[in-house]
């Protein structure tokens, strides 16, 4: 049995919060995969709201969704992570988002995640989290850019309040290539 990577780990975390019925955000839909992961998990009564800004990204994720019979429940939006504030409702609840951050494995390295707008969506979300409720990043740093969004990203968990939540960080530290690693903010 080996030590999970980061990506196998923050389905087992989001699996812990996420059941069906729930609202649950995958920030940077990518390949589909999360938003798949997701879609099982919320069920026919749930819902995913997925945000990607490639179309490609969306057009790849759409297919795998109607493949599997699972478009029902997922809303992919062709924007930014930070907008995600425009499809909630005020008092909606999320029980869990997650975010790769980097750039589309296979797609063009030069579109990449931002620190602004990360943590535009992250301080967005966290209203909405109900006590146990979780937000995964899953920081890909090995690339130009990767390092600065991994400082913003690790100074701002570093800095929410304890008595609200309860931030943890997880990854190898001793591989090469600059291994991505997981932040999971959960409210407490």
């Amino acid at each position: 049995m080996n030590l999970p990577n980061a990506l196998t780990y923050s389905h087992t975390l989001l699996t812990e919060c996420v059941g069906p019925g729930d609202t649950v955000v995958d920030a940077t839909v990518g390949q589909g995969h999360d938003t798949i992961f997701l879609a099982n998990l919320v069920g026919k009564t749930g819902r995913v709201l997925g945000f990607d800004i490639q179309q490609v990204a969306l057009d790849e994720a759409q297919q795998q969704l109607a493949l599997t019979g699972l478009s029902a429940q997922v809303d992919l939006h062709a924007t930014g992570h930070e907008n995600v504030g425009d499809f909630l409702e005020s008092n909606e609840r999320v029980a869990a988002a997650v975010f790769n951050l980097g750039y589309l494995p296979g797609g063009d390295k030069s579109v990449i995640t931002r620190p602004t707008t990360t943590l535009t969506a992250v301080k967005t979300l966290l209203p909405h989290l109900p006590r146990g409720g979780r937000i995964i990043l899953v920081v890909y740093a090995g690339h130009p850019g990767g390092p600065t969004e991994r400082d913003a990203v690790v100074d701002f968990c570093q800095e929410l309040p304890q008595k609200d939540y309860q931030v943890l960080r997880y990854g190898f530290i001793n591989q090469i290539h600059t291994p991505p690693f997981l932040l999971a903010i959960e409210r407490r």
